[in-house]
């Protein structure tokens, strides 16, 4: 779970139309059935790569280069080892440092780095979350290059294990990180590089017991999930405590979804207000502005209008069966009919026959 909000957090600075290659990692103290140490390594929101240390060694999810075969493998060992030591030691620190002494303890790590939109290196984000918090976040930006940190230091660090921190991502992390990125973005561009414009929906659903209606604006279908999907009230921007949903949700075929919801009362439909979705997304030449039909949003007209259409529909329904119904038993008489006519005409000529041969 923790690490699904790293996940949402790395997505929310991340530029979009960028690309990013992000590497999960968890380290584990105490006795349980998975590994002491695993890594997920995902570019943008596919994954390519695993590491753990029972086998040590990096398990490519995806189709890879041959030729870049030992290079991978010497570059996961560096980066995965290195991080491997120091989750652990920092995670018999945060653990003593919090008094958490019994049961199982979990630090998890999240490090991910961008290449923007004019395939420049972008900056490299890191999160450290332990026993379900977050611990430490910082920022390395090679334009300068510094650690911005975000959020204060559990561990104590001294000048030399500064320079060393600085010294391995400037020289390491962050240099493989953008060339493994530039080259499975190469690799995986028919996934990771499409774009699928989103399908809207505009749903309307009355709320019982006089509580209101509440309308829906629906994105789906979209690729990547970079969107900007808001509400206006009057050409007013709808605050956020009043909307629900705004999450990311994933479809079954690698597409993404994502639906606002907002509940208007009785008076604010007696009032009048306009309504409208606005989304913009990569593959949307242009804003796309929607706007809700608010006449069919009143509650009286809307239930009227329900129940007028169902009578139309039983009516015409009933109307339906009473001319299948005429139609079968004309049918069947007619054929009543000719049946009659028919004995009628070969009784006198089957006799004449008969007579005949004697």
């Amino acid at each position: 779970m923790l690490l699904l909000v790293y996940l949402l957090a790395f997505t929310a600075v991340v530029n979009a139309g960028s690309h990013s290659l992000t590497l999960f990692a968890t380290y584990i103290v105490g006795q349980t059935p998975f590994p002491e140490f695993s890594a997920v390594l995902m570019l943008d929101d596919v994954q390519i790569g695993y590491y753990d240390s029972i086998t040590w060694s990096v398990l490519h999810r995806s189709v890879r280069d041959p030729k870049y075969h030992d290079e991978e493998q010497s570059d996961g060992d560096t980066v995965f080892r290195d991080m491997y030591y120091g989750m652990k030691k920092r995670a018999f620190y945060i653990k003593e440092h919090l008094n958490h002494t019994e049961g199982v303890q979990v630090l998890q790590r999240l490090v991910g780095c961008e290449l923007l939109n004019d395939d420049k290196p972008g900056p490299l984000h890191f999160w450290d979350g332990f026993h379900g918090q977050n611990m430490e976040e910082f920022t390395f930006d090679m334009k300068k290059p510094d650690i911005e940190i975000k959020m204060p230091w559990v561990v104590t660090w001294d000048q030399l294990k500064w320079l060393r921190l600085r010294f391995m991502y400037e020289n390491i992390y962050h240099p493989i990180c953008i060339k493994v990125l530039r080259r499975y973005l190469n690799l995986k561009k028919n996934n990771v590089m499409r774009k699928v414009k989103p399908r809207v929906r505009l749903i309307r659903k009355m709320l019982p017991d006089s509580q209101g209606l509440q309308i829906s604006c629906l994105a789906t279908g979209f690729y990547p999930r970079h969107i900007n999907l808001t509400l206006f009230r009057d050409g007013q921007l709808v605050d956020d405590d009043q909307i629900t949903g705004g999450e990311i949700l994933s479809n079954g075929d690698g597409t993404y979804q994502m639906r606002k919801s907002l509940v208007i009362s009785e008076k604010e439909l007696r009032e009048g207000h306009k309504y409208n979705c606005t989304m913009k997304h990569l593959d949307l030449d242009n804003k796309l502005d929607i706007t809700f039909d608010m006449d069919e949003s009143n509650p009286g007209s809307f239930s009227l209008s329900v129940v007028v259409s169902v009578l139309v529909f039983m009516c015409v329904a009933v109307l339906i069966m009473t001319a299948l119904i005429v139609w079968k038993r004309r049918c069947a008489a007619e054929r009543g009919s000719e049946a009659s006519q028919s004995n009628y005409s070969l009784t006198p000529s089957s006799a004449h026959d008969e007579k005949a041969s004697n």
